[in-house]
């Protein structure tokens, strides 16, 4: 008997993604558009300058409700839930006991509820260790993923776009807050947040109303639908984090430049406050850092090994060509003495050394309403 591979997931556009001729290919258990027939470069450009829409249904969806919710996400985040408002969204960490990361994630607080979203790749780890948790906590929990669609709205022309489809006042939703309403006849909850470095919207609603919502913000003269390809070049121009490349469990949020999100004295112990404590006391040994490669033409890609004075220190964490700094670009980690703009690496690229430089970060500036 020969073993078949697992059969991916689809998310509930797949067939609108396979009629616009988008090229699919498997990502965290998901069937995925990569692009669609414009390219990753028009899509890409499509967000910087005007308006493209994300199929990103395939992150998951934890909702925690009853009476200890605020206290229980509390214990698992390393952010200040008790900070947040009802309408209010906060960027976070799950973390292990040794303060590296489980994944991240988004918290967002509603009047009677909070909703964890998480990485598609970490949905089942993140849920056993969520679950585990729980002890004798008043909560609780449902993994809403499988009916929950998202789509993700960015760029400069994003609030004009869905400004025309409701009378939500869109344009009065400050950074990382949500309003719920209806969109295009469709109820969702429409949040400024995104992962792009552009002004822009996360629309969440039921999996059986994400059709009807694609097609009032996407097509000619509205959205560009844009795929993974251009998510990642966007994110890492950006200088967004990605789980599984720039932070992992063997990486914690003060090494990879992410201190605002932990809250050492929320007045509530979390999972890796120890650890974190004294990693703040004692200082990091190394950070995440921008480069950009000093020959253009030589790309680093994920997994190429990274040398700093002849030694190997790291491996590329993200890497590409990206058509806003136009350039090839990367991060990686170095020792914390180094870690500045101007230090000069040698990258591995397929066996010939290619030299690189440190830069700011971000590569492209955000341009986030605040």
């Amino acid at each position: 008997m020969t073993t078949t591979e697992p059969t991916l997931k689809k998310t509930p556009l797949h067939d609108v993604h396979v009629a616009l001729g988008a090229k699919m290919v498997p990502f965290a258990g998901f069937e995925m558009p990569v692009s669609y027939p414009e390219g990753i470069s028009a899509e890409h450009k499509a967000v910087r300058e005007g308006v493209g829409v994300f199929d990103v249904s395939h992150m998951g969806e934890f909702e925690i409700t009853g009476p200890d919710r605020n206290a229980f996400v509390q214990r698992v985040t390393c952010n200040d839930v008790g900070a947040l408002k009802p309408g209010q969204a906060q960027y976070s960490g799950i973390l292990t006991n040794e303060g590296t990361f489980v994944d991240d994630c988004l918290v967002y607080r509603f009047e009677d509820k909070l909703m964890m979203v998480v990485n598609a790749s970490n949905i089942q780890k993140d849920w056993d260790t969520i679950v585990a948790q729980k002890a004798g906590a008043n909560v609780r929990l449902r993994d809403i993923s499988d009916e929950t669609a998202l789509l993700a709205v960015q760029g400069p022309k994003a609030e004009a776009l869905i400004g025309q489809l409701t009378n939500l006042g869109v344009g009065m939703i400050p950074y990382y807050h949500f309003a719920q309403g209806k969109v295009a006849g469709v109820q969702c909850f429409v949040s400024r947040t995104g992962y792009t470095g552009e002004d822009g919207f996360e629309l969440y609603c039921r999996a059986a109303d994400a059709e009807t919502l694609w097609h009032a913000l996407v097509g000619a003269g509205r959205a560009a639908p844009v795929g993974l390809g251009a998510r990642d070049t966007l994110r890492l121009e950006a200088g967004l984090p990605l789980y599984g490349n720039d932070i992992d469990d063997t990486t914690t949020p003060y090494e990879a430049g992410l201190a605002f999100i932990v809250k050492l004295d929320k007045g509530a112990p979390f999972t890796g406050l120890d650890k974190l404590k004294k990693q703040k006391l004692e200082g990091v040994k190394r950070r995440l850092v921008g480069f950009k490669m000093s020959e253009p033409k030589t790309v680093a890609r994920h997994g190429y090994p990274v040398f700093l004075d002849g030694t190997q220190v790291d491996i590329v964490r993200s890497g590409t060509v990206t058509p806003t700094a136009r350039a090839a670009i990367g991060t990686t980690y170095l020792p914390a003495d180094r870690a500045k703009p101007g230090t000069k690496i040698e990258i591995d690229v397929r066996g010939r050394k290619g030299a690189a430089e440190v830069v700011k970060l971000p590569f492209v500036p955000h341009r986030t309403k605040k």
